[in-house]
């Protein structure tokens, strides 16, 4: 028989795929796709507010990853009336394949970078603005998850994302 342990550990064979990365120069800046960028470690996206900042960041949101798989579940709860712009959740990376739930406190390689999955990624204020009425209620369960980037690397769209 499985322990509790047992069954919350992620199986090392779930892989996942990086489906668009997401980068914005301030905290306000309107968020923009990007094809690539370098995770850089204990800091963050080289081509986000934390990397150009260059700054050694404690935070535990060094960055933000949300499934692809969840947007039209937003979409849907928002009463939205077409589908979720992922620049408009402004999480760092959009993954599909993997729940990324499951990975909390794991260790996840995503391209060359290797990141720890830290906790939920509660949404803000904003996404009464960006989805509409009832947007952060929408994504609450649904926001993400946070992690510290541990080694650095090239990320890539298409890239991989797996247990390590």
């Amino acid at each position: 028989m499985k322990t509790m342990r047992d069954l919350m550990t992620p199986p090392a064979h779930i892989q996942g795929r990086v489906e668009a990365i997401v980068v914005r120069g301030t905290p306000r800046d309107r968020a923009r796709l990007i094809e690539q960028t370098t995770a850089l470690a204990g800091i963050g996206l080289a081509d986000d507010r934390l990397g150009k900042r260059g700054e050694a960041e404690l935070s535990t949101r060094q960055v933000t990853l949300i499934q692809q798989e969840h947007l039209p579940l937003i979409a849907t709860f928002a009463r939205h009336s077409g589908p979720i712009d992922p620049v408009d959740l402004r999480r760092n990376l959009v993954v599909s394949g993997i729940n990324l739930l499951t990975l909390k406190n794991a260790k996840v390689r995503v391209g060359e970078a290797l990141i720890e999955i830290v906790g939920p990624c509660a949404p803000c204020s904003r996404m009464e603005e960006v989805i509409g009425p009832g947007g952060y209620a929408a994504m609450r369960g649904h926001g993400g998850m946070t992690a510290r980037i541990l080694e650095g690397g090239r990320i890539a769209v298409g890239d991989a994302v797996s247990v390590s």
